[in-house]
C-alpha cells in the first residue's frame, strides 16, 4: 500500500513531491522548514526547530502516526555551531523516544531566513 499526504503548498505541486508518503507501515516525511502563513517562524535555531517539530507532529497525526512512531530524524542546519540549540528543542520532543539522529551542515536554503529543516521517518509496529 502506498499513500501520499500533502499540505496544499504550491511547492508540492511545482516540484512534484508529497509532504509525506506512507508505504505499508512506514511514513517518510519530506524535509520541513519553519515556514508559516506569514513567512518563517522563529529567529533562531531553537525556535525554528520547535516550530518545525510542531508542524511535523500534525503531519504524523494526519497520517495516523504519532511522535512515538518516529524511528529516524535528520536535522539540516545552516550553521553547525548551533547544533546544541536545535538539539535542545529536538531533545525536548524526542528525549524518551530516542529515534536515530543525523545532524547535517548545509549551505543556506532558498530563503536565507530558514535556518533548519527536519526530515522524519516513522514506523508502526506490525500488529
Amino acid at each position: 500500500m502506498r499513500k501520499t499526504f500533502g499540505t496544499g503548498s504550491v511547492w508540492e505541486q511545482k516540484l512534484g513531491y508529497s509532504r509525506a508518503v506512507q508505504v505499508d507501515n512506514t511514513l517518510y516525511i519530506s524535509a520541513t522548514s519553519a515556514s508559516g502563513e506569514n513567512g518563517i517562524v522563529g529567529n533562531d535555531f531553537y525556535e525554528q526547530t520547535q516550530f518545525i517539530l510542531q508542524k511535523l507532529e500534525t503531519v504524523l497525526a494526519d497520517a495516523g502516526f504519532g511522535l512515538a512512531d518516529v524511528v529516524q530524524s535528520k536535522l539540516y542546519l545552516t550553521d553547525i555551531t548551533k547544533w546544541e540549540d536545535a538539539g535542545r528543542a529536538h531533545g525536548e520532543v524526542f528525549g524518551e523516544i530516542r529515534p536515530t539522529l543525523s545532524l547535517v551542515h548545509v549551505l543556506p536554503f532558498l530563503d536565507p531566513e530558514m535556518l533548519v529543516e527536519i526530515e522524519l521517518v516513522a514506523q508502526k509496529s506490525a500488529s
